[in-house]
């Protein structure tokens, strides 16, 4: 199973996907029936209350939600965008696809952005800072809105791997202007494939929903309050509103088993020279889906990784920089990776291949104990399920902790 999510797939999602067979409500628009809510809206209202979130916008993916802030922020050809070097391709190729340029920044310790490099990236024409929660924990959010608040910057928050998580007590993807989620497989819950853009900004919330439907303006209309815009089909399908809306109520239960797991298996991996956890900027608010290791010597994590059966970081596919042929397609001059861009035609590189040793360096020593989140391309290929039982907490950390015997 995926994602922690995936395991709590029952009754409920199979009796509101029933509910929409029963009478073939396909899409979340009953035109003859105003009175009707489709399983996409009550999924929208749910999720605003549940993060405390003004508006909500579902989408019918994760990449689409990204988009759609972008979209919404007014971000585009001549615009910068700081994103760390270790995060999904998506969030990459989101801000390629919205012809702004990517500006690429390295991670610490806490494997999310690393603020004073952040800093030392931004240049006149930086307009966001994508803050990317990786492995289910908050990036540095109060660093990182002291830099966009003194730098006049927008603070877009990826949210797709941490769904639930909160930073001293608030949910992320409310904490800047605009959180983006996903609701694939491998998230924290799931409705198949889908997302939702968060944002308590009632003009960011009329241009995304402008942007993800055609340019209606919210919930459809011709007419309304707001920027006229061209927009897309983005939308949620109802199928995948159905899971979703079963899925947000047992948020929090799926939280608590990750958290508790963890919990379990921390006590059981004792510190010892050599190797660390890592840096965590809540704690309690983390997903908890994974717990991370860092190593002292690079040689030391492959070891102890392909012990595991498992791998490092770095080569967790398009996770990592390193990992992505389409950023060493952008940089080369008359190339074309992204198909609605038009490449400079002066003969300069649309993009500049960025060094970014400290990633490289961290992600190197890295390595992942799944709780919850079964991916081996993420790097999460040993550890636990969502399910796991006690016994299976002791046979895992037995197998690290003698691991790290063997390695260390």
């Amino acid at each position: 199973m995926p994602g922690p999510g995936y395991a709590f797939l029952g009754d409920e999602e199979r009796a509101n996907v029933a509910e929409v067979l029963s009478n073939w409500d396909l899409t979340r628009y009953a035109y003859d029936v105003p009175e009707w809510v489709s399983f996409v809206q009550r999924f929208e209202i749910a999720a605003q209350d549940v993060f405390s979130s003004a508006h909500c916008i579902a989408v019918n993916s994760g990449t689409s939600a990204l988009i759609t802030a972008l979209a919404a922020l007014g971000i585009g050809p001549g615009d910068e965008v700081i994103v760390p070097g270790y995060t999904f391709i998506a969030s990459i190729g989101s801000i390629v696809y919205s012809g702004a340029t990517p500006v690429l920044a390295e991670i610490d310790e806490s494997l999310t952005l690393d603020p004073q490099d952040v800093e030392a990236r931004i240049t006149p024409d930086t307009r966001a800072i994508m803050a990317v929660h990786m492995l289910g924990a908050p990036c540095d959010l109060d660093a990182l809105r002291d830099i966009a608040r003194r730098h006049d910057l927008f603070l877009i928050e990826d949210t797709a791997q941490a769904c639930g998580a909160s930073y001293r007590g608030r949910r992320l993807g409310t904490i800047g202007e605009i959180g983006a989620f996903s609701l694939n497989p491998f998230k924290v819950i799931t409705s198949g494939e889908g997302g939702f853009v968060l944002t308590s900004d009632p003009r960011l919330y009329q241009r995304a929903y402008a942007f993800q439907d055609q340019g209606w303006f919210p919930l459809r209309t011709d007419t309304g309050e707001g920027d006229v815009l061209f927009g897309l089909n983005l939308r949620m399908a109802e199928l995948s509103g159905a899971v979703a809306c079963a899925q947000l109520d047992k948020l929090d239960a799926v939280l608590k088993s990750t958290r508790q797991l963890k919990r379990a298996l921390v006590e059981r991996i004792p510190e010892r020279p050599g190797i660390r956890r890592r840096v965590l900027h809540d704690s309690d608010g983390e997903c908890a889906t994974l717990l991370v290791h860092l190593f002292d010597r690079p040689e030391d994590a492959v070891a102890a990784a392909e012990a595991l059966g498992t791998k490092t970081m770095i080569r967790s596919g398009r996770h990592y920089y390193g990992n992505m042929p389409q950023l060493t397609a952008l940089a080369t001059p008359g190339a074309n990776p992204a198909p609605f861009r038009r490449p400079p035609t002066d003969g300069r590189p649309a993009f500049r291949l960025p060094r970014l040793p400290r990633t490289d360096d961290i992600l190197a020593r890295a390595v992942a104990i799944s709780i919850g989140v079964s991916d081996r391309y993420l790097g999460s290929g040993f550890g636990l399920t969502v399910s796991s039982s006690e016994a299976e907490v002791d046979t895992v950390a037995a197998s690290f902790n003698a691991t790290l015997d063997g390695v260390l």
